[in-house]
């Protein structure tokens, strides 16, 4: 919070309109920070939140499981062919944090902990808590608390409007594979990025071929490739990942924001079988925990949001209208303060 201005105080919303205590309302265009994609005040996803609550509110995810967790686990990995199971949070910068977290320990069981450095791209933003901010590449957030931080190795960012031209090794992933040369491929346990970049690009899209090369170095160098979907995931691009236009699968996927239309806090990182079985057969658990994951109540919320994403199509219809947005947008390029 910003401890220099007032702040209307919402009294309701409706739609895509929120309305304050003074009978001002607001055209919330954008979902407040990218979250409510479903609109305020939807009836069904509310109910649930509400009977899910009516039977328990909570129960300890270390101890217990509930019909909301297993539903929403089940209702992720099926839209996410090649990830197999989830593992449920409260926000965007705990799955980041999570995944890391996993990702280091895979690696450790698999009788391989020298392999702790992740790489990242400048810019690039995943998250606030310590370990999220040190994978991203945002000085101003991290000047702060540079002396708490890991340094891990940057790679620059595939960004064409900044580029020298399509040759430019950061568009074609020569850069991250001289990272990885550079620090070591048997140092490196994964490799972060946005499929679609976020508030530190500006929504940069690489081009078409990028995501493959990616995905084919972090096979060929063993390792783990983690897209950061939490912002451009769960069908904002037109499909379910923002990867599968490009036919590439990660190695784990965060998953935020949207994912509950906004009414509750919920997030999730998944990931396949073969990676889950070395953690299940060796020490037995994921080393990380939360008083609110696998929270029923918020698990609810998000069976509820993604059943209405699916019988409105939802999805479908991003994909739809997408084009025609664009349309639309080409005659700011001739406007003299438009660059990109």
């Amino acid at each position: 919070r910003r401890l220099k201005r007032p702040y209307p105080k919402i009294a309701r919303g409706e739609g895509v309109w929120l309305h304050d205590v003074d009978g001002k309302s607001y055209l919330d265009a954008c979902g407040g920070a990218y979250v409510a994609c479903l609109g305020h005040g939807n009836a069904v996803i509310a109910e649930a939140m509400a009977s899910q609550a009516r039977r328990f509110g909570y129960v300890n995810g270390t101890q217990f499981t509930s019909d909301a967790a297993e539903e929403l686990a089940q209702a992720l990995t099926e839209r996410s062919p090649g990830l197999d199971k989830a593992f449920l949070l409260a926000n965007g910068g705990d799955a980041v944090e999570a995944a890391l977290k996993f990702a280091r320990q895979y690696w450790a069981e698999t009788g391989r902990p020298e392999k702790t450095k992740v790489v990242s791209l400048d810019p690039s933003y995943h998250g606030n808590t310590l370990l999220a901010l040190s994978a991203g590449a945002r000085a101003g957030y991290k000047k702060l608390f540079s002396d708490w931080l890991v340094d891990f190795p940057r790679v620059p960012a595939p960004y064409p409007y900044r580029s020298s031209g399509p040759d430019d090794p950061a568009l074609t992933g020569e850069a991250f594979e001289r990272v990885l040369l550079r620090e070591g491929p048997d140092t490196v346990a994964a490799f972060i990025a946005e499929p679609v970049g976020g508030s530190s690009t500006g929504a940069s899209v690489p081009p078409e071929r990028y995501w493959r090369r990616i995905r084919a170095l972090c096979d060929r160098y063993q390792v783990l490739f983690i897209a950061d979907e939490v912002l451009c995931g769960a069908g904002r691009t037109g499909t379910w990942s923002a990867l599968e236009p490009y036919g590439v699968v990660p190695d784990l996927l965060t998953l935020g924001k949207g994912i509950s239309g906004g009414y509750a806090p919920l997030s999730a990182f998944l990931a396949p079988r073969r990676l889950v079985d070395i953690v299940a057969r060796g020490s037995g658990a994921l080393a990380h925990n939360q008083t609110f994951s696998h929270h029923p109540v918020t698990c609810a919320a998000g069976v509820a949001a993604l059943r209405v994403m699916k019988e409105q199509r939802l999805v479908e219809r991003c994909a739809r209208l997408g084009p025609v947005f664009h349309k639309k947008l080409e005659a700011l390029r001739e406007h003299p303060l438009v660059g990109d």
